[in-house]
């Protein structure tokens, strides 16, 4: 079940949606404790108890309360569980009305309720979206419901997007599939080795994002199905400093399988063996040209290569169009052409 909350300020937009639908054929109400009206008529009975708390600016609360694809539940059962949901979440003395919508493959309904209650308090907003997942929990488990267990604060939850994409498709979001998955390979994998191992025995590819100058690994992506998820974008138990926690990795001895998933092609174990011994690799150059060495930490990458055709060395390790660290600067610079945007918006010159 997959819960989308949105506190508001006006009754009437979100009533008249609901009743489009009912006036389209797609949608009705399953239960409620306001009359069945118009929007506008509706509007100003929750409008009635809003004035108990004349300064309160946001008192509309909307969810809508989606089951997976492969869930279903009857009309009645539906609001037991809408009604459920509002008890466990403080609206037990608040006006609602419930709506069940039929446009979409997935069953889902809408409730709207009055943040003030008959007695003039107000069902507080605090933390309402982590409430509401704990409250949806315990209702699946009530209800016989699929589940999506999620541990606070060491897996991040889905954003807006992929929720709406596994409403679209049906399909278990990518992110939760890696995050089940690394978890997995967390608990099983003694060394680095056998942890890259696991991973490519579910089709997961793990790129370390290594450091050019220091050879250290500062970090780890994971790429499956043409998605690329950095670790830490999956929560912190999937980032690299977490994960040497429970796994043996040693920087000299697994250097060669860290190189070899460290770009697209990969090194092989022969030349990461040998940079990792600090040896020289040599490159021919046309003939006539005497052969060339150099030490691959004598010249900065960016020398290196404007040299490749006469005999310097590559650097250590190629780019990798969508390493971990090119994608955290992807979104810095995209965070900062949208901030400039929002400043220009507000008139301010940059």
């Amino acid at each position: 079940m997959i819960g989308k909350i949105v506190i508001g300020k006006d009754f009437y937009g979100v009533l008249a949606y609901n009743e489009k639908k009912v006036d389209e054929g797609v949608g009705y109400v399953i239960d409620s404790n306001i009359e069945h009206s118009t929007p506008v008529s509706m509007t100003n009975e929750f409008n009635l108890i809003r004035q108990l708390r004349p300064r309160l600016g946001k008192a509309v609360f909307h969810v809508s309360l989606n089951l997976p694809h492969s869930d279903t539940l009857n009309d009645k059962d539906f609001a037991s569980f809408g009604c459920d949901y509002l008890m466990k979440m403080g609206f037990d003395n608040n006006q609602f009305i419930m709506y069940r919508h039929t446009d979409t493959k997935h069953e889902h309904i809408h409730i709207i309720a009055n943040r003030v209650r008959y007695s003039g308090r107000l069902t507080s907003d605090s933390n309402i979206k982590r409430q509401s997942r704990e409250v949806l929990n315990d209702l699946e488990k009530k209800y016989g419901l699929t589940q999506i267990p999620v541990k606070a604060n060491s897996k991040k939850s889905l954003d807006q997007k992929e929720i709406e994409k596994t409403l679209r498709t049906g399909n278990v979001p990518i992110k939760l599939i890696l995050q089940d998955e690394i978890g997995n390979a967390i608990k099983k994998a003694k060394d680095t080795a056998e942890f890259v191992k696991i991973l490519k025995e579910k089709n997961i590819s793990p790129r370390f994002n290594v450091s050019k100058t220091t050879g250290r690994v500062s970090g780890i992506s994971f790429r499956y199905e043409a998605v690329i998820y950095k670790g830490s974008s999956l929560g912190k138990k999937y980032s690299w400093n977490n994960i040497i926690k429970h796994i043996d990795y040693g920087q000299t001895r697994d250097r060669a399988i860290v190189l070899e998933n460290s770009h697209p092609n990969g090194a092989t174990a022969k030349s990461a063996g040998a940079i990792a011994n600090g040896t020289q690799r040599v490159i021919k150059v046309p003939a006539g040209d005497a052969e060339r060495a150099q030490n691959a930490h004598e010249k900065p990458e960016h020398h290196v290569a404007k040299n490749q055709g006469i005999g310097w060395v590559a650097p250590l390790v190629e780019d990798n169009p969508w390493n971990a660290f090119k994608l955290e600067l992807d979104d810095m610079d995209r965070y900062k052409r949208k901030k400039r945007r929002k400043k220009k918006g507000k008139g301010f010159n940059l």
